[in-house]
């Protein structure tokens, strides 16, 4: 770990002047905001992370979660992990959140992780981990040696000729099928960004991942106000039972009507480099009545352009599995 000046900010507009001077050639990765720091300081002791200065921000008054005028749930930035899952009104009506937060890393883990860091958190991708390695996403330009080399765990969709890299997050597959929104405050004043919108393909830029730029805080995550008739699970496969990152993880929300799916969302984790939305998989569940061979028509369709590696192909069958299990438990 390399020596870095460390600050502590009194207010938002104190933390934003100070990330405000971070380059721009990696998102600001001069100046880093901490708060749970459970990915921050591991890449910082693995020398992925470099940031000439550490801006505190657990002082920030972010660490509280309200229900809006209009109904929808409020999530401060700095809510830890382990408080957000089990708030009541999380639990009651957005069940798919508190099952995606419980189903990530350790308890000890989640007492310290908050949301914004979660949003933000980085791949595990082993050549990324690994500054022996090369790695677009840590030195862009350097090559993608996972696509050739081990990549197992890598993704199927939304890759690139120069990352395969999985976003991995459970939080943010499941805020990905609620259709959360993303408060940021910087240098330009404040911003809402859906959630789709917040994470970026790799595309030319792997190192990119966000539309954050230097100097921006998330402060807030917008859930929608809860609707009727709405169901909401999480389902995460993985090598074990505990303390392990997704081979394939669904998010469903589904609200029923007379025994047909009136309106469904879904999101995969573990299989794709950003958390992944499927318009296709939710146009062929619309209107129908819940069966087994729906289900593997959406899980089709949601897999229809998958590009797997040498490794990981099992990966199809897994998540057309996963989709499939996490939709008969939601309109069961």
């Amino acid at each position: 770990m390399q020596p870095f000046a460390f600050s502590r900010a009194s207010d938002i507009q104190q933390a934003i002047q100070a990330g405000a001077h971070a380059s721009t050639a990696q998102q600001g990765a001069e100046v880093r905001y901490v708060a749970g720091g459970t990915t921050l300081v591991d890449l910082m002791k693995l020398d992925v992370e470099r940031p000439a200065q550490v801006v505190d921000i657990n002082h920030l008054p972010l660490d509280r979660v309200e229900t809006t005028a209009d109904g929808r749930l409020k999530i401060g930035a700095l809510v830890r992990n382990a408080d957000l899952a089990v708030l009541p009104e999380v639990e009651r009506n957005y069940a798919v959140l508190s099952q995606a937060l419980l189903a990530g890393a350790s308890g000890q883990l989640r007492n310290m992780a908050t949301t914004g860091g979660n949003l933000l958190q980085r791949t595990r991708c082993v050549y990324f981990r690994d500054t022996a390695s090369a790695c677009n996403k840590r030195e862009p330009g350097s090559g993608c040696p996972a696509i050739e080399g081990y990549n197992r765990n890598l993704a199927i969709l939304g890759v690139s000729p120069h990352c395969i890299a999985t976003n991995p997050s459970d939080m943010n597959v499941a805020l990905t099928a609620l259709e959360a929104t993303i408060v940021i405050q910087g240098r330009k004043g404040e911003r809402s960004v859906p959630i789709d919108e917040f994470f970026l393909l790799p595309g030319d830029t792997p190192q990119v991942e966000t539309v954050m730029e230097p100097g921006d805080l998330i402060t807030y995550v917008l859930l929608p106000k809860p609707q009727a008739g709405t169901r909401s699970h999480y389902l995460k496969l993985r090598d074990r039972a505990s303390y392990e990152f997704a081979l394939a993880s669904a998010a469903v929300v589904v609200t029923m009507q007379d025994g047909k799916i009136a309106n469904a969302r879904i999101a995969m984790g573990g299989i794709a480099t950003r958390p992944w939305r499927s318009h296709e998989a939710e146009r062929v569940l619309t209107g129908q009545a819940p069966s087994p061979a729906v289900f593997e028509h959406a899980a089709q369709a949601l897999l229809a352009n998958a590009k797997p590696q040498s490794q990981n192909g099992f990966k199809l069958e897994l998540a057309r599995r996963c989709l499939a299990h996490a939709l008969t438990q939601v309109t069961a």
